[in-house]
């Protein structure tokens, strides 16, 4: 499951089984990029916590399949297995509940250049993400004015930024610890709520 040990669910006691009991899916399932923190707990609130913000939370404006999208796209360029597995499988139930073609936004997150069905706006905000992801140290004010350009206020850049920025850090702990997907069902989410009511750091 990693190459470090990890304490399991049915393993845990005392703060680790609570936090294990506040993320776990509904189904029980505690995914393995989470239990990879076992041996430091803290550091598993704070995942968690940037997850919500970043991806789930009630407070975002760019629409939950889109931001989706960008954590599959960027799991897909740092090559990590793990997260793309999952977040595909996410992003295909979003983009079914959205009445969108599940295969066309996949084929055109595995080009070279973002592209139809996402719209020209989408479209650029997907090429921020790829320079940011692969070349970050080009990243400048210009890059930023073709964002508010397309339509994008600061608090949407803000969004994309903190996705992608989110699943860089995600790819990493999992591609560096080793971490895969065995004996888990994938695209699960964890039974937290949307936002910050759902979510401690007890």
């Amino acid at each position: 499951m990693a190459f470090i040990n990890v304490v399991p669910p049915a393993d845990a006691s005392g703060r680790l089984e609570k936090i294990y009991k506040q993320v776990q899916a509904p189904d029980g399932q505690v995914d393995n990029v989470l239990q990879a923190h076992s041996l430091r707990p803290h550091t598993l609130t704070g995942h968690m916590s940037i997850y919500k913000a970043a991806l789930h939370h009630s407070g975002n404006v760019l629409p939950q399949w889109y931001l989706e999208a960008v954590g599959v796209l960027v799991s897909r360029l740092n090559g990590c297995d793990y997260c793309d597995g999952h977040h595909t499988a996410g992003l295909r139930r979003l983009l079914k509940a959205a009445a969108k073609d599940q295969a066309a936004y996949l084929a055109a997150l595995d080009r070279q250049a973002p592209a139809e069905p996402f719209t020209a706006r989408e479209q650029l905000g997907l090429t921020y993400v790829r320079k940011l992801t692969q070349q970050p140290w080009h990243i400048g004010l210009a890059d930023i004015e073709a964002l508010r350009a397309a339509g994008f206020d600061d608090g949407e850049i803000l969004e994309l930024n903190q996705v992608a920025a989110y699943f860089a850090y995600a790819n990493r702990t999992v591609l560096g610890l080793g971490v895969d997907t065995a004996d888990e069902v994938l695209g699960q989410s964890p039974a937290t709520g949307d936002d910050d009511s759902g979510w401690s750091h007890t």
